[in-house]
């Protein structure tokens, strides 16, 4: 292996998953690739990236005409590419997702951004897609909407594996965990196996610093608190991961077959090129976590000369809580900061999609 800093990561208990899927990416062997030389070993999609694959690249050309001619809606068409290459992916990541154990190899698909609030649609949709995809390594991403709490904790009861997504704040993240708790705890008490279910919690950073840093620079020029929020955030969560794993609650469920769901660091490309393209990969390193970056973050970790640490969170908690009570001396609102990004991060996710879907029906029109 040519790729010694992404063994290093791979070395400290850190699956290296690549945020990005293309039918490009599939035919031209690049996936494969990674798999084989970067330590891959997983991908997660999001409306945005598919959005870009399709938008962007004339593969899908041919599949679209045909299923337009069949009769099929927009929606369907998208539905049937995207669980088509989510499909093909996975099983390129079964031999990953066998010898892992079924840890990793996983390839995730979100429901439709649109129903982000509706927890009844998301339980349908999220069963829909597992059911079309129909690989052991997919994963269903359902955001960490309030209304998206309790089809977590229900789909879970039903033994499907679930990606969380769009998680901002600590006390959020705590609702991530109990909603999967509670949902392996209804499928044991069904007398149903708990030990094929798995899920991630995928906790955003770079937004976190991309914001802040705007309303620091309002206070003062090169304020000492600047680029120091996201990493404490993700410090603070990994705390309250530690705490559920030690809890009696998780022994319990452990000890039955159960698999925690594991933290997993989103959105790691930085936003602001004036800090290293490997912060948030370098800087989050801890045992059992996920990170899932871009090829351009995945490409700076690679070549990086960093030294990559064997644990760069745990240690730092205590710092984590410092920054933290200066954030809010310095009179920044958390709660508003979050509540605002989960608001963003879905009209950005719907807005792709309303593209996407223009894009296919354009296509298809053009026929």
């Amino acid at each position: 292996m040519s790729s010694s800093p992404l063994q290093a990561l791979s070395d400290a208990g850190v699956s290296i998953w690549l945020d990005d899927l293309s039918r490009d990416r599939l035919q031209s062997g690049s996936l494969a690739k990674l798999i084989e030389d970067s330590h891959v070993v997983g991908v997660t999609t999001n409306p945005s990236i598919f959005s870009a694959a399709i938008g962007g690249s004339d593969l899908y050309r041919d599949d679209i005409l045909a299923l337009k001619a069949e009769g099929l809606t927009t929606t369907a068409i998208v539905a049937e590419l995207t669980t088509s290459d989510v499909r093909n992916a996975c099983d390129l990541f079964l031999p990953t997702f066998l010898e892992s154990n079924q840890v990793d190899g996983r390839v995730s698909i979100e429901v439709d951004p649109d129903l982000a609030y509706d927890t009844s649609a998301t339980v349908e949709r999220a069963l829909f897609l597992h059911h079309v995809v129909n690989r052991p390594n997919v994963l269903i991403k359902v955001p960490a909407t309030m209304d998206g709490l309790p089809a977590i904790e229900e789909l879970t009861a039903r033994g499907i594996s679930v990606n969380v997504t769009l998680i901002f704040s600590v006390d959020r993240y705590r609702a991530v965990m109990d909603s999967y708790l509670r949902g392996l705890e209804r499928r044991l008490a069904s007398g149903q196996e708990i030990t094929s279910v798995h899920s991630v919690a995928s906790f955003f950073i770079s937004r976190i610093d991309a914001d802040i840093d705007k309303k620091l620079d309002a206070i003062s020029e090169s304020h000492p608190l600047r680029g120091k929020a996201a990493i404490a955030n993700a410090g603070l969560a990994f705390e309250a991961y530690l705490e559920v794993i030690r809890s009696p609650r998780w022994t319990a469920l452990k000890s039955a077959g159960g698999n925690m769901q594991r933290p997993l660091w989103a959105s790691t490309g930085v936003k602001d090129k004036s800090y290293s393209p490997t912060r948030y990969v370098i800087d989050l390193v801890a045992p059992g976590t996920v990170n899932t970056m871009p090829e351009g973050t995945l490409d700076a970790v690679r070549s990086t000369a960093e030294q990559v640490p064997s644990d760069a969170v745990t240690g730092a908690i205590s710092q984590a809580h410092e920054i933290f009570t200066a954030l809010t001396v310095a009179g920044i609102d958390m709660r508003k900061v979050v509540a605002e990004l989960e608001d963003d991060g879905l009209k950005k996710f719907e807005d792709a999609w309303v593209h996407l879907l223009q894009n296919v029906a354009s296509v298809a029109e053009r026929a």
